[in-house]
């Protein structure tokens, strides 16, 4: 039996409250197409046995990372997870834990969150890191916000070369915080240059958000940027998608940078269909207590032994609601556990030769793709993800490609469905899971698919 403890006059008082003539106003910003008119045509009643066959019917309609060769990217990134990372994290006491509010009997929790944080800053090269958020885009946004609330502004430039999922979430928040939005649409061919967002910089700017590297998989260092954001009192935030980069480029605390945020999936996380997915969050000394999440720390008890704590939790269930630097609830927890025990499997060695075989990776499709007439790769820089113009519709090679079992990477129309100008570029992504079969095999039904 359902427990539904509201009344009809509770609901309509709470509407009256907010504004709100009934329930589906609060469903107004979601698409209309998206919205379900009747209930999802699924049988009410089946034994378990007939769900678990119904499922495996559907999954085998699917072509997967696993049976296929994948280049897919923009995002989200196929690697290799050791299988002791799920060992570990599925062991009940910490598939189970939650949030660490007692440190007296959390200090597992505790510790495994104090050394994801110091991975964090070490690999972005920041003074402090948190305890993680929801994924890539949610830290974005917070960033943006916490810069605003640092600098006591109101308006942030945004890179063309930024995630456009990442762009419009951050768009979201800003909607609601009466933040500016500013930038420019980027383009593949048109290469980066320095000062190209400084006439974007005035003296209302909160901050410049820049994409390293960005979403056409373009490399840049961002120090006169940085110093151009510094000399008008704004903040410099840098977001990342693919956290095995840093394995191999210079790290963004290098060259400036204020904020550094971005997606962990890449580390420990398998792909799942899009998430769970783990937010990375650094900063530097000077503006950590406006730094959203929570931070853990090491101390020693009255004994003098080394324990752990949670040193800052600037959430909105620890203080005033109005006094929060985030109203996100809980950090990813498993997600950087798997993150965390990955990156202590690799160790900086292996992390660096991780970074190196992805780099080699992408090289040798690129160089292979290059080869197929009619394609061209536009990319000057890149790391282990490259764009390349095709004579077509990018869309369409990539069908054609899948129907041969290549997984030929994600059409730039697909991110940006309002652009006819990317129609015919194709974002790929290689890592160490690509084969040197897998790129022969990418590079010969590309031909047969342009022919």
């Amino acid at each position: 039996m359902r427990y539904l403890p509201l009344t009809p006059a509770d609901r309509t008082a709470m509407l009256e409250t907010i504004g709100a003539a009934s329930v589906d106003d609060l469903y107004c910003d979601v698409p209309s197409g998206a919205l379900l008119k009747e209930p999802v045509d699924l049988p009410y009643h089946q034994g378990e046995m007939q769900v678990e066959r119904e499922m495996a019917a559907l999954a085998r309609k699917n072509t997967g990372t696993a049976s296929a060769a994948s280049f897919l990217g923009a995002g989200a990134y196929r690697h290799h997870v050791p299988a002791t990372v799920d060992y570990i994290i599925q062991r009940g006491e910490f598939l189970t834990a939650y949030t660490p509010y007692q440190p007296e009997i959390a200090q597992g929790t505790l510790q495994y969150l104090f050394e994801f944080q110091t991975q964090v800053a070490s690999i972005t090269g920041m003074d402090v890191a948190n305890a993680s958020m929801w994924d890539g885009a949610t830290s974005c946004a917070e960033a943006v916000l916490m810069a605003c609330r640092a600098t006591r502004r109101k308006k942030a430039v945004l890179s063309g070369g930024l995630h456009p999922h990442y762009r419009e979430v951050t768009e979201t928040y800003c909607q609601y915080s009466d933040t500016e939005v500013a930038g420019r649409d980027g383009h593949p061919e048109h290469q980066a240059t320095t000062g190209e967002l400084d006439d974007l910089i005035d003296n209302q700017t909160a901050c410049v958000v820049v994409q390293y590297p960005d979403i056409f998989g373009r490399i840049q260092d961002h120090t006169k940027l940085a110093d151009a954001c510094h000399a008008k009192g704004a903040l410099l935030i840098v977001v990342f998608t693919e956290a095995v980069a840093f394995g191999a480029i210079k790290s963004p605390g290098s060259f400036g940078a204020d904020i550094v945020c971005g997606e962990g999936q890449s580390i420990g996380n398998a792909l799942s269909y899009g998430g769970p997915y783990v937010g990375l969050f650094a900063t530097t000394s000077k503006l950590v207590r406006q730094m959203p999440g929570r931070l853990c720390g090491e101390t020693v008890d009255q004994d003098g032994k080394r324990g752990f704590v949670l040193t800052l939790s600037t959430r909105e269930q620890h203080i005033r609601r109005e006094k929060a630097t985030s109203n996100i609830c809980t950090n990813s927890g498993l997600c950087s556990l798997a993150f965390t025990v990955h990156m202590s499997l690799l160790g900086e060695d292996g992390y660096r030769g991780l970074a190196a075989i992805n780099h080699e990776r992408a090289v040798k499709t690129a160089d292979a793709l290059a080869l197929v007439p009619g394609v061209s790769v536009v990319n000057e820089t890149f790391f282990n993800e490259f764009t390349v113009r095709l004579p077509k519709s990018a869309a369409g090679v990539v069908e054609a490609l899948a129907a041969k079992g290549v997984l030929g990477g994600v059409p730039l129309s697909r991110l940006y469905p309002n652009r006819d100008d990317l129609d015919a570029f194709l974002l790929v992504a290689a890592t160490e899971t690509n084969t040197d079969d897998d790129i022969a095999a990418f590079a010969s039904a590309l031909k047969e698919v342009l022919a």
